[in-house]
């Protein structure tokens, strides 16, 4: 049944409703997968026999209900460990929360529940969304379905992987400085961060409070649309997120099915490109610049002059954030407790000593260090400061020069498990060079395939539009989706190399 594993899901609605195949037998078909290409690590947790239970009672709704249903009745999705799932293990990647079963849904998670999905189970991630490789995850890496020897991106690597690999249609994610839209660039599908507000945080084991934002991953532009839609909205369990009527993405989408790119313009933004760029990733973004422009867009030059400090700002905001947050798992209130000690102090020391893996405690003490007396006023201050000139430097170019932003989603391809990680921590970061000052600006960005390198390895570009501009993005993906024609699908079936 390999071929059901590679449907959209729009084509499994169609399947369903038609008679033609049952849920039983499509989620069935998708924990075949997760088995045959078990290799890949994407999952933490799987609730197969929760699943299948599931499964059987989507059945029945759509016997009953027909195209009443809920539009993703008896459809598998998978979702990130760091979004709680009542009755579910959570451990966000991490020893710190192994054997958390949550009380309740993540707001975006029961939406999906109340239109009919089944959740096959949760994704492995680096730990507390903290990495762009998904190799600091306390369950080990997962691994790149085009090539297992290469990383899938992070920090929603095995939500990526599930999706590119045909474990599951759709997925969950989070974004914080790039978490959707890398992995989705190296694993060769659409991944979007929205807004920041258009989707509800609640449930969202917090990172970086005012930078983390929950989206999809998909293998199609529409499923992409239809998730969003699904999951979007005002809540009363998260004050930031915003009032404005969700638009029908699924609708608004249709609208460009006869269009080309005539009349919109892409900025360049020279200040981000530089250098730094792998051959194959320029050559395949002067391609499709050249593409865009025989599809009647226009190729502007924008400048955006601290978005090159937007790093270093990333990387002070979000440490500071994170030590925060996380203070709250000390053993006591939340978290592992150590079974040795002898002090409450030694009891605090021991337990987040061996909860936490390096690079979380490597961002709680530079997290810590930048919000301390002293030096408060010289980086987290600072940082905040960029921040604003970096959402400034967005408002000019789009008020005054472009309608969509384009880069390429990361400076290179996938790279070799422990290629990184075993260097300084700054080259891992230079990895999110394209996506962070995204999340600084709180903006909407889309990561679309586009082509493959010559060690056929998914090259992504990066689409950012103005806040709430979603639908612009989705219309714009489905015109690349179109023209760029990328095999999406190519390792949905046969065996994981």
């Amino acid at each position: 049944m390999s071929e059901l594993t590679s449907l959209t899901t729009s084509e499994m609605r169609a399947k369903l409703l038609s008679g033609e195949i049952s849920s039983m037998e499509l989620v069935s078909a998708h924990f075949d997968r997760i088995e045959e290409t078990s290799d890949l690590n994407s999952f933490i947790t799987l609730v197969k026999d929760q699943a299948l239970k599931n499964a059987e009672s989507a059945d029945i709704i759509i016997k009953e209900k027909g195209s009443n249903s809920g539009l993703f009745t008896g459809i598998p999705v998978a979702i990130k460990d760091q979004l709680v799932t009542k009755g579910i293990e959570t451990t966000c990647g991490s020893k710190m929360l192994k054997g958390f079963i949550p009380p309740y849904d993540c707001t975006a998670v029961k939406k999906l529940k109340d239109a009919g999905a089944i959740i096959v189970g949760k994704t492995n991630q680096d730990e507390f969304a903290m990495g762009s490789s998904n190799e600091y995850s306390a369950f080990g890496p997962v691994k790149n379905p085009w090539d297992n020897s290469r990383v899938p991106g992070g920090s929603s690597g095995g939500s990526a992987a599930a999706v590119a690999s045909g474990q599951s249609p759709i997925a969950l994610g989070t974004d914080t400085g790039g978490s959707i839209r890398q992995p989705a660039g190296l694993c060769g599908i659409y991944g979007m961060k929205p807004t920041y507000g258009r989707v509800s945080r609640y449930g969202a084991v917090a990172f970086a409070s005012s930078l983390d934002q929950i989206g999809p991953f998909a293998r199609s532009v529409k499923d992409l649309a239809l998730t969003l839609q699904t999951i979007s909205g005002l809540d009363s369990n998260d004050a930031t997120s915003v009032k404005d009527k969700v638009p029908e993405f699924v609708k608004e989408l249709e609208s460009w099915e006869s269009k080309d790119l005539k009349g919109i313009r892409f900025g360049i933004p020279k200040d981000l490109m530089s250098g730094g760029l792998e051959d194959s990733v320029s050559n395949s973004f002067n391609e499709v610049i050249s593409r865009l422009v025989k599809l009647g867009a226009e190729i502007v030059e924008i400048s955006l002059p601290h978005a090159s400090s937007s790093l270093a700002a990333y990387y002070i905001t979000a440490p500071a954030e994170a030590a925060s947050n996380l203070a709250r798992f000390d053993g006591i209130r939340y978290g592992h407790r150590s079974s040795s000690y002898h002090s409450l102090q030694e009891l605090y020391e021991k337990s987040r000593a061996e909860g936490f893996g390096k690079e979380v405690k490597r961002r709680i003490m530079i997290g810590s260090f930048v919000l301390s007396s002293g030096y408060y006023d010289a980086y987290y201050k600072k940082a905040q400061q960029i921040r604003t000139l970096v959402i400034n430097d967005y408002k000019a170019a789009f008020m005054n020069s472009c309608d969509v932003v384009l880069t390429p989603v990361s400076p290179t391809v996938a790279f070799k498990l422990g290629e990184k990680t075993s260097a300084s921590p700054l080259t891992m970061y230079l990895a999110d060079i394209f996506t962070v000052p995204i999340n600084l600006a709180g903006l909407p960005g889309i990561s679309i395939p586009t082509s493959l390198s010559p060690e056929k390895l998914p090259i992504g570009m990066q689409c950012v539009g103005p806040l709430f501009s979603e639908s612009l993005l989705l219309g714009v993906a489905s015109v690349f989706e179109r023209e760029f024609k990328f095999p999406v699908t190519q390792r949905t079936t046969g065996r994981i190399n």
